[in-house]
Protein backbone atom coordinates (compact mmCIF):
# COMPACT_ATOMS: atom_id res chain seq x y z
CA UNK A 1 0.00 0.00 0.00
CA UNK A 2 1.27 3.46 -0.90
CA UNK A 3 1.70 5.73 2.14
CA UNK A 4 -0.70 8.65 2.38
CA UNK A 5 1.67 11.14 4.05
CA UNK A 6 5.37 11.90 4.41
CA UNK A 7 5.60 10.51 7.96
CA UNK A 8 4.54 7.11 6.65
CA UNK A 9 7.10 7.37 3.81
CA UNK A 10 9.83 8.11 6.40
CA UNK A 11 8.92 4.93 8.28
CA UNK A 12 8.94 2.84 5.09
CA UNK A 13 12.18 4.09 3.49
CA UNK A 14 15.76 4.33 4.73
CA UNK A 15 17.00 7.96 5.07
CA UNK A 16 18.99 8.07 1.81
CA UNK A 17 16.16 6.53 -0.24
CA UNK A 18 13.67 8.91 1.39
CA UNK A 19 15.87 11.88 0.48
CA UNK A 20 16.07 10.84 -3.18
CA UNK A 21 12.57 9.42 -3.72
CA UNK A 22 10.50 11.90 -1.73
CA UNK A 23 12.72 15.02 -1.55
CA UNK A 24 14.13 14.81 -5.10
CA UNK A 25 17.71 14.32 -3.95
CA UNK A 26 20.58 12.61 -5.78
CA UNK A 27 23.02 9.97 -4.62
CA UNK A 28 26.74 10.50 -5.20
CA UNK A 29 27.91 9.32 -8.65
CA UNK A 30 29.66 5.93 -8.82
CA UNK A 31 28.33 5.04 -5.34
CA UNK A 32 25.07 3.20 -6.06
CA UNK A 33 24.68 -0.55 -5.69
CA UNK A 34 23.20 -0.97 -9.20
CA UNK A 35 25.64 1.19 -11.14
CA UNK A 36 27.73 -1.82 -12.19
CA UNK A 37 25.03 -4.50 -11.91
CA UNK A 38 25.01 -6.76 -14.96
CA UNK A 39 22.48 -9.37 -13.74
CA UNK A 40 19.32 -10.05 -15.73
CA UNK A 41 16.09 -8.91 -14.14
CA UNK A 42 13.67 -6.09 -13.41
CA UNK A 43 14.38 -2.79 -11.67
CA UNK A 44 11.43 -1.65 -9.56
CA UNK A 45 10.58 1.58 -7.78
CA UNK A 46 11.91 1.12 -4.24
CA UNK A 47 8.98 3.08 -2.83
CA UNK A 48 6.09 1.07 -4.31
CA UNK A 49 7.38 -1.92 -6.32
CA UNK A 50 6.24 -0.60 -9.71
CA UNK A 51 8.29 -2.22 -12.50
CA UNK A 52 10.34 0.54 -14.14
CA UNK A 53 13.22 -0.89 -16.23
CA UNK A 54 14.35 -4.28 -17.55
CA UNK A 55 18.05 -5.05 -17.42
CA UNK A 56 18.09 -5.43 -21.22
CA UNK A 57 17.66 -1.63 -21.43
CA UNK A 58 20.61 -0.96 -19.07
CA UNK A 59 23.97 0.18 -20.42
CA UNK A 60 27.17 1.76 -19.12
CA UNK A 61 26.98 5.45 -19.96
CA UNK A 62 29.98 6.32 -17.78
CA UNK A 63 27.96 8.97 -15.91
CA UNK A 64 28.14 7.30 -12.48
CA UNK A 65 24.49 6.28 -12.18
CA UNK A 66 22.56 3.35 -13.65
CA UNK A 67 21.53 4.29 -17.18
CA UNK A 68 18.73 2.84 -19.28
CA UNK A 69 17.47 3.40 -22.83
CA UNK A 70 13.75 2.87 -22.14
CA UNK A 71 11.29 1.98 -19.38
CA UNK A 72 9.46 -1.37 -19.34
CA UNK A 73 6.38 0.48 -20.63
CA UNK A 74 5.41 4.07 -21.40
CA UNK A 75 3.01 4.11 -18.46
CA UNK A 76 5.63 2.99 -15.90
CA UNK A 77 6.97 6.53 -15.52
CA UNK A 78 5.89 10.16 -15.70
CA UNK A 79 8.08 12.96 -17.03
CA UNK A 80 8.00 16.53 -15.69
CA UNK A 81 10.21 19.49 -16.41
CA UNK A 82 12.72 20.23 -13.64
CA UNK A 83 14.12 23.76 -13.43
CA UNK A 84 16.05 23.30 -10.17
CA UNK A 85 19.75 24.09 -9.65
CA UNK A 86 19.81 26.52 -12.60
CA UNK A 87 19.28 23.71 -15.13
CA UNK A 88 16.48 22.57 -17.40
CA UNK A 89 16.02 18.80 -17.21
CA UNK A 90 13.33 16.17 -17.63
CA UNK A 91 12.59 14.58 -14.27
CA UNK A 92 11.56 10.92 -14.17
CA UNK A 93 8.89 10.00 -11.63
CA UNK A 94 7.28 6.68 -10.81
CA UNK A 95 3.82 6.73 -12.41
CA UNK A 96 2.35 4.73 -9.52
CA UNK A 97 3.58 6.69 -6.45
CA UNK A 98 5.08 9.91 -7.89
CA UNK A 99 8.50 9.25 -6.36
CA UNK A 100 11.57 10.87 -7.93
CA UNK A 101 13.75 8.34 -9.75
CA UNK A 102 16.19 10.48 -11.75
CA UNK A 103 16.35 12.41 -15.02
CA UNK A 104 16.14 11.82 -18.77
CA UNK A 105 18.67 13.22 -21.25
CA UNK A 106 18.97 13.22 -25.08
CA UNK A 107 22.53 11.82 -25.06
CA UNK A 108 21.86 8.07 -25.03
CA UNK A 109 23.03 5.52 -27.60
CA UNK A 110 21.84 6.62 -31.04
CA UNK A 111 21.21 3.03 -32.13
CA UNK A 112 18.86 2.55 -29.15
CA UNK A 113 16.73 5.69 -29.48
CA UNK A 114 19.17 8.34 -28.26
CA UNK A 115 17.66 8.71 -24.78
CA UNK A 116 19.46 8.15 -21.45
CA UNK A 117 17.41 7.53 -18.33
CA UNK A 118 19.83 8.41 -15.53
CA UNK A 119 18.45 6.79 -12.36
CA UNK A 120 19.50 6.75 -8.70
CA UNK A 121 20.29 3.25 -7.39
CA UNK A 122 18.69 4.08 -4.01
CA UNK A 123 15.41 4.72 -5.85
CA UNK A 124 15.36 1.13 -7.15
CA UNK A 125 15.04 -2.47 -6.03
CA UNK A 126 16.23 -5.26 -8.32
CA UNK A 127 14.49 -8.58 -8.88
CA UNK A 128 16.92 -11.03 -10.46
CA UNK A 129 15.55 -13.42 -13.10
CA UNK A 130 16.49 -17.06 -12.61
Amino acid sequence: MIPSDENEWKKQLDPESYHVLRQKGTERPFSGQYYLNKDTGIYECKACGNEIFHSSAKYDSGCGWPSFTEPVSADAIRVEMDYSHGMVREEILCAKCDSHLGHRFPDGPKDRGGIRYCINSVALDFKKEH
